[in-house]
């Protein structure tokens, strides 16, 4: 097996296995009743609909910035992460395990809050159009004279629904409600804690953290940081030395396929149009680039 391919997952078991659930990323199998198994596809999705094909790596990239972080943020607040090696998984092949190099993560089973945990450094996307509105984000009153992607006084969380199609916005006492006071006051100190540690290791290799989320949940009664954390999925990362406030910026994520699809004629409606070869290599570089950049290292199963 090419393990240059792209991996669209959604096997229907793995080394025996059997899938839990798939969503627009990642695949989930149990393994026992305290492990499961995270494997990352090369899916992507824009606007919310999937593209009919996957980028080259992306997977591989997603779990080696992920892995990253969990182990560099340890300090802050304990994580999921067990092993991101598949020969762990008991009964994989060969053929799997190769397909699988670079894609997966064996975590503690948890049970995730209601909440994802949405931090804001600067202010964009739909929080500036909730500012133009009424000058809140989530109904956080912030300065007035803010401009499009500028800085803000100092960090917010801006809480969401947890959902797999449109995540809702929440305020913080919704999100206090929906997870009670202790564990919101312990995944909120959490969020702002790794956003600026985020914030402060990105910056010394030139890359700015717009906003980003974190998902926690509950393992023996104590709360992990799960799912993953400061990647190019979860996050909005802009490249410092092209910075401007004012206008929106360039950025490291999948932003340059959303920037192709709006030049397109499509209604943002199922299905995309399908992808051309030049764009999907030059999706597939970005993520490349952008994780060796973070990690310092390429990621495990692709070829240097």
């Amino acid at each position: 097996m090419d393990n240059s391919a792209v991996y669209e997952g959604r096997l229907p078991t793995i080394g025996g296995h059997a899938l839990l659930s798939s969503g627009k990323v990642r695949d989930s199998y149990e393994l026992d009743r305290e492990r499961i198994l995270f494997v990352t596809s090369d899916r992507i999705s824009a606007f919310d609909i999937p593209m009919g094909r996957g980028i080259p790596h992306k997977g591989r990239v997603l779990t080696a910035v992920a892995a990253h972080w969990f182990h560099e943020t340890e300090h802050i607040i304990d994580h999921h992460l067990l092993s991101t090696d598949p020969r762990d998984i008991a009964g994989v092949s060969e053929d799997e395990i190769s397909a699988l190099e670079g894609r997966v993560m064996i975590v503690r089973s948890c049970q995730p809050t209601s909440v994802e945990w949405v931090v804001r450094g600067y202010i964009a996307g739909s929080g500036w159009k909730e500012y133009q509105r009424s000058g809140t984000v989530c109904g956080i009153q912030l300065p007035a004279g803010l401009q499009l992607c500028g800085r803000l006084p100092e960090p917010i969380l801006t809480p969401t629904t947890k959902d797999d199609v449109h995540d809702e916005p929440l305020t913080t006492d919704q999100a206090r409600q929906r997870v009670g006071d202790e564990i919101f006051k312990r995944a909120h100190e959490a969020s702002l804690a790794l956003f600026d540690h985020g914030t402060r290791r990105l910056g010394a290799i030139g890359i700015l953290l717009a906003d980003t989320k974190f998902e926690f949940g509950m393992h023996d009664g104590k709360l992990l940081l799960i799912d993953e954390a400061l990647t190019q999925d979860s996050s909005r990362f802009w490249p410092r030395d092209l910075y401007e406030v004012g206008q929106n910026q360039p950025s490291f994520d999948k932003q340059i396929l959303r920037d192709w699809l709006e030049a397109t004629t499509w209604d943002k409606e199922a299905p995309a149009p399908p992808l051309p070869d030049d764009l999907v290599a030059r999706i597939s570089q970005r993520y490349l680039d952008i994780g060796e950049r973070i990690t310092g290292a390429t990621p495990a199963g692709v070829s240097a």
